[in-house]
């Protein structure tokens, strides 16, 4: 019983819950499989098993789901399709390569330099990257369009030293590995990074774990881009190359029925099964292979096991009883790890050896020979064999789980150690056993010259193998990776877009997240650019008031809408369609943000711009997905960010998991994120605009940015917009936005989106009942206040001898006398960000703490950011100046009862609350 148990997780146990009742019976029905296998093949043999399977469920018979298959190859070898390649020319450069990789690394380890790197690898990967590269990647050039290949980040050695053989990267560059500022102009970064390597990398996979989402949606996007008509992708596939450890990340598996819902038959993952993660073992006790094959199985995609090479193809056929594919299954992945740290001998006397029969298998096989019998994911034969058959499959994604060794190939020191992924150099013994077992034409004497400096090798550009390899590529469609920027033309909107954004609303009330909803519908109807705008959504665009763009840009669904739906009679209906323009996708932050990635970035993967505008809860945002947008400003993506519901008090009775008080301070930890706190509608327009014309516009230096816009759900009277209105103040983040209508002790007040009203209230206030004159600006952004300003000190520091130039926020409040009062919906901490730049004595009011569910008037009067506090901090501060009585602050803070939740009463219940 306890072996039962121990194995049950890593077999498919279809047989070990029930008798068998009759042995004798059981023995024929398989002599006759065994039998119908032998004479008309597995292809036979599998239309049978499956017919039976279903005659089965149709006669209730219960039959398990077959989760688990044997610890064996998918693909049977009478369906292997003939290798095209020529082996001898691939196996030596890819011999070239791996040393290559291997010397980089070791050579960015000498003492003078210690930046590190991975050897292992790609050591272990180079053959499911080669069969790839050689017969399946498609280049930029394929008349079919290229791939998607998201590349292992800790493989990227790999990817440098084959461009390297391609004449693309010099050894210089290849001596820059981890260097881009000391080896400037000749620099590698250690992962697949755009942004350090625009013409190079395409999509960024470390952190690990956004690979896989990133993939699905890559693979999903060109869907969306053939299905609305703006590219044919038919022919584009993306593949993603992962870790088996990597697997653990919630990201990596957490999106799969996406890609089996939609049947993306576009999209392949590659997972280089070496039974490793970082510190150890995988699954030391269990089986990662059976475990991700049941995983994926289950999840609806279709699975592909490469398991042993084609050494093993011969034993398996004398395992007429099994015995071998028993021990196979049974082994746990701790064991068949210790297995390549050790001998043939070895594997002999613990693998073969637990039983006669199996022991009596190998007995004619030299120790070596027992040693050389390779796993799956080195051979390319078995490896070509999946490839072709995970490109030939239709109507489910497939994954591909090939077994590897981590660090394949780099000797004892390294092979299958659980420290190999640490491990950055290799001894003088290494190097010379690494360059035997590759063949590569380099002597001891240039070995032991420096051990540090090992050469890297390259036949010549002239060597028949070489030559080989640039034809395999330019037959394939050019160099992967490789990433263009050059894109179709986009033109831009014109001004009657953004009419609706200027004139305000009138007497009616309005949200600024109305405001901006009303704004994207006019430029959705744009005729020519309103087809490349993207609304990624999740599951609350009923909130956000976006319901209404349902029934006429249509939610995108390859399947269409095959239901009669609920509210069909409505005229917001509900409306799922293949040439839908709305992504939504669900509740599912981490998957709308892995479709902004997708369309933000669609201007360099298909030369075709689109306008993500992806809108959520503003708390669930960088909080819950920044890693996704620090990999989203690597891979440079374009796009509208937009943190509804924003601010701690405005989204009354949510409570403390819904306040957001916060964001914009994560935002400003994201250099590619532009952030704004609007407070009106024609503030968007102006933002929105500048953003258009910044990232797609053609003229900016830097367009490779997203713009952040935290927008309300409280509703006022959007104003229009003011005749003089200041610009460049608004863009630039400040602007006068209501001068001082009394004389008296002067005082600003500065404040942004929500808050903007309780500074004009508190103007009012100060003004009527105080004698107070106070400036109310408007701040825009206090997060790109501080980056500009950040900017104009390092340029001083950076320029002794020259005048300094004054930081923009310094210039605008120039001539701005009397303390100034700095108020948002959001922590101190954010309008605290521009202190050092203003002169003035300078107080913040902010909500610092946990949110909570109550009234906006109670919960703003409980943070002391209201109208009224704004009056008693301005009045605290004119009376230590001597500017007002000194008694004032006291009486003030007695009369609005400002120690009172309920005295509040900045703010209204209007607008929805969940």
């Amino acid at each position: 019983m306890a072996e039962e148990e121990h194995i049950s997780h890593i077999r498919s146990g279809l047989t070990s819950q029930l008798p068998d009742r009759d042995p004798e019976e059981t023995a024929e029905w398989l002599e006759s499989f065994d039998d119908l296998v032998e004479t008309q093949g597995t292809e036979r043999a599998q239309f049978i098993v499956r017919s039976l399977l279903q005659r089965a469920g149709a006669k209730s018979v219960g039959v398990p789901m077959v989760t688990t298959t044997d610890y064996v190859n998918t693909i049977p070898v009478d369906q292997e399709p003939q290798f095209p390649g020529n082996e001898e020319f691939e196996r030596r450069y890819r011999a070239y390569m791996r040393w290559n990789a291997a010397v980089m690394v070791h050579r960015a380890q000498d003492p003078s330099i210690g930046v590190g790197g991975h050897i292992s690898t790609f050591a272990g990967a180079a053959t499911l990257y080669e069969v790839g590269q050689n017969h399946f990647f498609r280049g930029k050039d394929h008349p079919g369009g290229g791939d998607h290949v998201f590349f292992q980040g800790h493989a990227s050695p790999g990817m440098y030293a084959r461009a390297f053989l391609e004449g693309r990267l010099s050894a210089e560059d290849l001596d820059g590995f981890r260097q881009e500022k000391s080896k400037e102009g000749h620099a590698l970064p250690s992962y697949p990074h755009p942004r350090s390597m625009p013409d190079f990398w395409e999509h960024p996979t470390v952190s690990m774990g956004l690979g896989p989402m990133n993939a699905i949606y890559q693979a999903q996007s060109d869907r969306y881009l053939h299905n609305r008509g703006i590219k044919d992708t038919s022919q584009q596939h993306t593949w993603a190359f992962l870790g088996d450890g990597e697997m653990d990340e919630p990201e990596s598996r957490g999106l799969l029925q996406l890609a089996a819902n939609e049947k993306l038959d576009n999209l392949t993952f590659v997972v280089n099964c070496n039974l490793q993660r970082l510190d150890g073992p995988v699954r030391g006790n269990g089986k990662i292979m059976q475990e991700l094959e049941a995983f994926f199985r289950g999840a609806g995609w279709n699975v592909i096991k490469v398991v042993w090479g084609r050494e093993w193809d011969a034993l398996l056929k004398k395992d007429t009883h099994g015995m071998l594919v028993d021990i196979m299954n049974q082994t746990p992945d701790g064991d068949y790890q210790t297995y390549k740290a050790e001998s043939g001998g070895f594997v002999r006397e613990h693998f073969f050896g637990k039983t006669p029969e199996t022991k009596e298998m190998v007995a004619d096989l030299t120790d070596q020979e027992i040693w050389n019998l390779k796993r799956g994911g080195h051979d390319y034969h078995k490896v070509y064999a999946a490839y072709k058959s995970a490109m030939e499959f239709s109507g489910k994604p497939t994954v591909i789980l090939a077994h590897t060794v981590k660090g394949y190939g780099l000797g004892p020191h390294f092979e299958g150690r659980n420290a190999t992924h640490q491990m950055k150099k290799l001894t003088l013994e290494d190097l010379k056993a690494f360059r035997d077992h590759l063949r590569i034409p380099i002597t001891d004497e240039q070995l032991e010259a420096n051990p540090y400096r090992p050469p890297y090798y390259h036949p010549g550009s002239d060597a028949p193998e070489i030559k080989y390899m640039m034809e395999r590529r330019a037959a394939l469609g050019g160099f992967v990776p490789e990433r263009r920027e050059k894109h179709a033309p986009l033109e831009l909107p014109g001004e009657k877009a953004y009419e609706v954004a200027k004139r305000g609303s009138g007497k009616q009330q309005a949200a600024t997240t109305m405001a901006f909803v009303r704004l994207l519908k006019d430029l959705m109807r744009d005729k020519e650019f309103g087809k490349r705008i993207v609304p990624v959504i999740p599951d609350e665009a009923r909130t956000f008031g976006m319901d209404s763009f349902f029934p006429t840009a249509k939610i995108y669904n390859p399947k269409g809408q095959n239901y009669l739906s609920v509210d069909r009679d409505l005229v917001l209906a509900y409306k799922e369609s293949p040439a839908g323009q709305i992504l939504h996708a669900g509740i599912n932050e981490a998957g709308s943000t892995s479709a902004f990635t997708a369309a933000g970035t669609a201007y360099a993967t298909h030369g075709e711009p689109l306008i993500p505008i992806y809108i959520f809860y503003s708390m669930f945002g960088f909080q819950r997905t920044g890693d996704s947008f620090w990999a989203a400003g690597d891979q440079m993506t374009r796009g509208f960010i937009i943190g509804a519901t924003a601010g701690r008090t405005t989204l009354t009775g949510e409570g403390l998991q819904h306040a957001d008080g916060h964001s914009p301070l994560l935002a400003s930890t994201n250099p590619a994120v532009v952030t704004y706190d609007p407070a009106f509608g024609y503030e968007i327009g102006h933002i929105m605009k500048a953003g258009l014309e910044r990232m797609y516009g053609g003229r900016h230096e830097d367009p490779n940015v997203m713009y952040y816009l935290t927008v309300y759900n409280e509703p006022i009277v959007q104003p229009a917009e003011p005749e003089e209105l200041d610009v460049e103040g608004l863009l630039g983040g400040i602007y006068l936005l209501a001068p001082a209508k009394v004389d008296g002790p002067r005082t600003q007040l500065l404040a942004s989106g929500v808050a903007v009203p309780w500074a004009l209230e508190a103007q009012q206030i100060l003004a009527d009942e105080w004698g107070v004159s106070a400036d109310v600006w408007s701040v825009t952004s206090w997060n790109e206040l501080r980056r500009e300003g950040l900017a104009a000190e390092e340029e001083a520091f950076l320029n002794p001898g020259a005048e300094a130039r004054a930081p923009f926020v310094t210039r605008q409040l120039a001539g701005a006398t009397g303390p100034v009062v700095a108020v948002s919906d959001f922590m101190k901490a954010v309008p605290d960000q521009i202190r050092q730049f203003v002169p003035n004595e300078f107080a913040t009011l902010g909500a610092d703490g946990f949110g909570f569910s109550d009234t906006r008037a109670a919960a703003r009067r409980y943070f002391k950011i209201d109208s009224h506090s704004i009056v008693v901090r301005a009045l605290q501060m004119l009376a230590r100046r001597g500017e007002v009585d000194a008694a004032a602050p006291a009486r003030a803070f007695e009369k609005y009862q400002l120690d009172n939740v309920n005295a509040g009463t900045s703010g209204n219940t209007g607008g929805p609350a969940e």
